[in-house]
């Protein structure tokens, strides 16, 4: 369990998956983390879901905190900024989880020496199961980069990157699971059209892809051998593959992937133009 105070700004779906991350996780207690939110609403549930101290002052975070991890959305990024840049010191360890935002535009917009990681996690650490990057600002020390990996990896997986790979991995593991979502529901949508019943097919589809993944992660094998391996001459996946190239799928999620890092890229560009 980490001895440091953690402080959210920002109690949003992602700081929400965060925060109940690190509880399960047993990495922190409900004590040592506080939140801030603009909503009040949020703040009562997640105060009575997971039991944290809330606050509507992010100052109160800065002076009570010594992690803080930004969690809101890139257009709000300056202004928040801006407010605490008077508080937050090299005391502090700030780690950013807002798309796009590059490490320079929050440096600039801080007092010399401090400490900045960008982080870009997913939804699904809320369950233990995140797929994260992240980098380390100019002052950020390796004793920062490995507290964050160990946050990260306490619930997921994590990769220690250079910034440059960061829209990647926001268009990829960002994105990623709203995109296996739609898989998800259209294998089940196809169950229900072959005559299943919907909370079957639901199930079936779901744990389908997390067997799947699974057999990736902890196989050796290739990606491109376990798909041939279930798709026997003249079978039934085959049939299936084949219908999947016919439509495109392939080349959709390539798009997806794509279109998601470039949306990525120009919310940092826009950032550092607006701040010039």
């Amino acid at each position: 369990m980490l001895k440091e105070k953690i402080g959210f700004i920002g109690g949003g779906k992602m700081g929400e998956a965060l925060i109940n991350g690190i509880l399960r996780a047993g990495l922190s207690s409900s004590d040592k983390i506080m939140v801030s939110d603009v909503d009040k609403k949020r703040l009562q549930i997640l105060e009575k879901e997971a039991g944290i101290k809330t606050t509507q002052d992010n100052k109160k975070i800065t002076s009570d905190s010594d992690i803080i991890i930004l969690a809101v959305k890139p257009n709000m990024m300056g202004n928040i900024l801006d407010e605490l840049n008077s508080e937050i010191t090299s005391k502090h360890l700030i780690i950013s989880i807002a798309a796009g935002v590059p490490l320079s535009f929050m440096e600039s917009s801080l007092n010399e020496g401090c400490r900045v990681v960008r982080v870009m996690p997913n939804t699904p650490c809320l369950v233990g199961e995140t797929a994260a990057g992240y980098a380390l600002g100019k002052n950020a020390t390796q004793a920062d980069g490995k507290l964050v990996g160990q946050l990260l990896d306490a619930v997921g997986k994590s990769f220690l990157l250079e910034e440059k790979h960061l829209d990647a991995v926001t268009g990829l593991s960002g994105s990623g699971p709203a995109f296996i979502y739609v898989v998800i529901e259209a294998l089940a949508d196809g169950g229900v059209k072959m005559g299943l019943p919907r909370d079957v097919a639901n199930t079936l589809a779901a744990q389908t892809a997390f067997g799947a993944a699974k057999m990736v992660l902890e196989s050796d094998t290739d990606i491109g051998q376990l798909r041939d391996s279930v798709a026997s001459p003249g079978g039934t996946t085959i049939e299936g593959l084949h219908a999947l190239e016919k439509g495109g799928l392939t080349n959709v999620l390539i798009d997806a992937v794509e279109a998601a890092t470039k949306k990525s890229k120009s919310l940092g560009e826009a950032l550092l133009k607006h701040s010039k």
